[in-house]
């Protein structure tokens, strides 16, 4: 063939190939992309007034607005995270910072992660009740420590010599929150005359986490989580949120994920993990990862939740098998928030 024929082909061919890339392929990838939960479970459209689902669209609205503008002025990855879950943190409507509901005990115990995409390096903080915003204390633990995971009053000491925001225990003390608790208490009373030990309340509830997952302009990703865990837990429980590739995990090659939902089940299975490791290894996409384990092998296992997932490419995914989940995502120019089954 003549050789100014197979420079003709080959242009062709490059043409054809640029016109038609994959929605995957990274020169696809938008400059961010965001995506955030507050918490999944019994979340019924029924069972709110109009003031309160506006104010619960207007918090994730918010919430992400605060990412998305860090992620438009070419902030990072985990700057994004750590800001827009330290509002969800702040915001009395989620069951993590000064929302948290309370032990079997009557008190607030937080728990949070986070993890860098960018080299896999992650921090987790378990069972502290006096520092003000927990996913702070998760990257310190990142980046100021050796170590990945602290719990209790040893991760309380190391908050306090980092200089992070502590407050008094009654400072997340949240009426509505007591008056759940009191509920769940009475409830285990009626049915345990005998004064067995057998906490209840973890059955048709709200499994309140916070979660963001972000995707920025430099192609890193990073997740975190923070929770108040569940309402009436006891012997200082902690659920899937501290547990990195439990409930958060990132990774560049793959996905950044947050979870939210009955902890157990996320732990044994290692929910974020899996999303990742379906992925990576199992080559798929991610809404075919985050719907096989959350709607196939969750369901199949007895766990209620769901997660918020984006991957290297910017492709975003939010599943869930419960009634509903506080969720919304941004990418330029699209924008989405919704509480109920496809609302």
């Amino acid at each position: 063939m003549p050789r100014f024929l197979l420079l003709s082909s080959a242009v062709l061919l490059f043409a054809f190939c640029k016109n038609n890339a994959t929605p995957d392929s990274p020169a696809q990838r938008p400059a961010y992309a965001i995506a955030i939960h507050g918490g999944a479970g019994t979340i019924r459209k029924s069972d709110m007034t109009p003031e309160q689902e506006t104010g619960y669209r207007a918090a994730l609205d918010t919430a992400l607005t605060i990412g998305e503008t860090i992620l438009k002025n070419g902030g990072i990855a985990l700057d994004a995270v750590t800001a827009t879950i330290a509002y969800l943190e702040d915001n009395p409507l989620f069951n993590a910072g000064r929302g948290a509901v309370f032990t079997h005990e009557g008190r607030n115990e937080h728990d949070a992660s986070i993890m860098d995409g960018s080299n896999q390096m992650a921090g987790a903080v378990g069972g502290v009740s006096i520092v003000k915003h927990p996913i702070l204390l998760a990257r310190a633990i990142m980046e100021k420590s050796p170590h990945v995971m602290l719990s209790g009053r040893g991760a309380e000491q190391f908050a306090i010599e980092n200089g992070l925001d502590t407050v008094a225990p009654s400072w997340f003390f949240t009426q509505r929150r007591w008056d759940s608790l009191q509920k769940v208490l009475e409830k285990e009373k009626a049915q345990q005359p005998q004064g067995l030990i057998k906490p209840t309340g973890f059955k048709d509830q709200k499994f309140g986490t916070v979660g963001c997952v972000v995707l920025d302009k430099n192609g890193n990703l990073a997740a975190g989580t923070s929770t108040g865990g569940m309402t009436n837990k006891r012997w200082n429980r902690l659920g899937d949120t501290p547990v990195i590739g439990a409930g958060t995990y990132a990774s560049n090659d793959g996905c950044a994920v947050s979870c939210t939902g009955h902890g157990e089940f996320f732990i044994r299975y290692a929910v974020a993990h899996d999303v990742w490791a379906h992925m990576v290894y199992g080559g798929l996409s991610l809404e075919d990862a985050a719907n096989q384990i959350v709607m196939q092998k969750l369901v199949e296992k007895g766990g209620e939740g769901g997660l918020i997932a984006v991957d290297k490419n910017g492709n975003i995914a939010m599943p869930f098998n419960s009634e509903g989940m506080y969720r919304g995502y941004a990418k330029p120019g699209e924008r989405q928030v919704l509480i109920f089954r496809g609302l």
